[in-house]
């Protein structure tokens, strides 16, 4: 029989209230100034690649048909269409994709400032015609269409919001979104968007989108290991212990993990937590501003050593 005492929870709910509320003022660190100029710098840099990339990509047809003839998987990261039509034409091993710069808005004034770039995946058309690829195929082109809708919808709400602040005049603000291919194999691909938003303090939070080339599906934590097996303790244990060796090497890093409040502390993840794979194939845990330490510490990542998901791995 349970038994429920208003008073109890009510003293329960005011708890929860002050915990979050010192929670949320420990946390509210302001990404320093310097840290908010240095991730203009770098995005700005990234275009200056972009730009010279452009002038190298004469190439590219000459070194697919190559890897074609080698049986090696490619992507082309920012391909022109011209390209992409070129790339059609050629009976190719493997799936591809590529990724091109489907929209920019910028807009820039002394107080308010958005660079936004939103990237989108397109799938490339095999030579392979059996009945197995065709299904592959038919799931990879609705798995990228899934993803490009999602991030669309990402970078629009950014957009609406940042021209209601203009329109409201509500101050400065700054909106950056990049994104970065973070792996290409055979086997899978990783998308990283890369969102910064501004207004006095800044906050930068990322997406990571990886697609499962041998089902055409975007690819789960779950569906990397042996079905059964849990891969979440040892995930989080070596997690913390990588918290715990960071923070013994650099008094200026910390987590929270051996917090006072316990409710603060890390404890572990979910099959809903950020990751991705690497290129050398090792899961990476992806965490935004706030999730496991204060602000001024930013997105943090933790790479999985092979070994501690060693026996349980797909």
């Amino acid at each position: 029989m349970t038994y429920n005492f208003p008073e109890a929870k009510e003293e329960n709910v005011l708890l929860e209230k002050e915990l979050q509320a010192l929670r949320n003022e420990y946390r509210k660190q302001e990404m320093p100034k310097a840290q908010i100029e240095l991730l203009c710098k770098k995005m700005k840099e990234a275009k200056k690649v972009e730009k010279r990339e452009k002038n190298e990509r004469r190439i590219i047809k000459t070194a697919a048909a190559a890897a074609v003839i080698a049986g090696i998987f490619v992507v082309l990261p920012n391909t022109s269409a011209a390209v992409a039509h070129a790339m059609e034409q050629i009976p190719v091993l493997g799936r591809l994709v590529e990724v091109v710069t489907f929209r920019n808005y910028e807009y820039e004034t002394e107080r308010n400032r958005a660079d936004i770039e939103v990237p989108e995946i397109k799938p490339v058309e095999t030579g392979e015609s059996t009945a197995d690829n065709n299904g592959v195929q038919e799931k990879l082109d609705r798995t990228t269409e899934e993803i490009n809708a999602e991030i669309q919808k990402i970078t629009d709400d950014l957009i609406r919001e940042f021209e209601t602040n203009l329109d409201e005049e509500m101050g400065h603000q700054d909106v950056i979104v990049k994104s970065e291919v973070l792996a290409t194999t055979q086997d899978y691909f990783t998308l990283k968007l890369i969102c910064y938003q501004g207004a006095g303090s800044g906050y930068q939070w990322n997406y990571f989108y990886t697609i499962d080339f041998n089902t055409g599906e975007r690819l789960k934590l779950k569906d990397i290991f042996v079905e059964g097996a849990d891969y979440i303790t040892p995930i989080s244990e070596n997690i913390k212990e990588q918290m715990r060796e960071q923070m013994a090497a650099d008094e200026n890093v910390y987590y929270w993990l051996d917090d006072e409040i316990e409710e603060w502390n890390f404890k572990a993840i979910t099959d809903e937590t950020s990751f991705y794979l690497n290129e050398k194939g090792n899961v990476v845990i992806g965490f935004n501003e706030g999730d496991v330490a204060p602000m001024y510490m930013g997105t943090v990542e933790f790479e999985i050593p092979g070994e501690v998901l060693a026996g349980i791995r797909k």
